[in-house]
């Protein structure tokens, strides 16, 4: 069954260049980090760098608009980063990207070389559809602190991905919880990709095909599907 994911009106209005693709993927073998995925990693450092030409992430124009919008629904974007501005700043580092398992090192590695968030759920875990909306507050995000599970609310018109058990990730893009997160025994999973304008879509369509060419190389015979982009209206 193909998982059903929505975007609210009010998100759409928030940020009206936004366009996300998704990959939805079966029979994804996965597995701890490997000198392949790490291989990856490092080559996606390497065209960030080469992007960026000496420019700091969050001077990237793409970035730049992330930026605009989370500030737009309330959130400090120089402290709760977007995940690709996050993550191209641990790239550029000392310390440099993380290695977490195969599945997350390979849409990492996709995300790092565009600048694009990515992100991954294991289908198996998420109860009901996928949406994409501003928070009332009330929402539960479960979460781990200090080694135990807590439970957070999101702020008021916050933008959450969420389903029918809670929020899957805060802050549009820049935490995900655990429990729908891929692990080493994922078999499904749906990755999303998300853009704002200045982007182009053809370049978020581009990442798109990468990710799921590396998703079929690894996993051969895996089946896997990359949807149309939906631009906002």
């Amino acid at each position: 069954m193909t998982l059903t994911l929505t975007v609210s009106d009010d998100v759409r209005a928030l940020a009206l260049g936004f366009t996300h693709v998704a990959i939805e993927a079966h029979g994804l073998v996965n597995g701890p980090s490997n000198e392949a995925g790490s291989a990856l990693l490092d080559d996606a450092a390497r065209r960030l760098a080469a992007r960026l030409d000496g420019r700091a992430p969050h001077e990237d124009p793409h970035m730049a608009a992330w930026r605009q919008v989370y500030t737009a629904f309330g959130s400090k974007p120089s402290r709760t980063r977007n995940s690709a501005e996050a993550l191209a700043k641990r790239a550029l580092s000392d310390a440099g990207l993380p290695r977490i398992n195969l599945l997350v090192d390979l849409y990492n590695a996709v995300s790092v070389a565009h600048l694009i968030p990515v992100g991954g759920e294991d289908i198996d875990r998420i109860e009901g559809g996928m949406r994409l909306i501003r928070a009332t507050g009330r929402e539960d995000f479960v979460t781990v602190a200090g080694g135990e599970e807590t439970v957070e609310h999101p702020d008021a018109g916050e933008v959450v991905w969420c389903d029918d058990a809670g929020v899957t990730c805060r802050r549009w893009n820049w935490r995900q919880g655990p429990r729908t997160r891929l692990t080493e025994r994922t078999t499904s999973g749906v990755f999303l990709l998300e853009s704002l304008a200045p982007m182009p879509v053809t370049e978020v369509t581009a990442a798109a095909a990468e990710l799921a060419e590396l998703l079929a190389k690894f996993s051969p015979g895996a089946d896997i599907a990359v949807r149309a982009p939906e631009p906002s209206a």
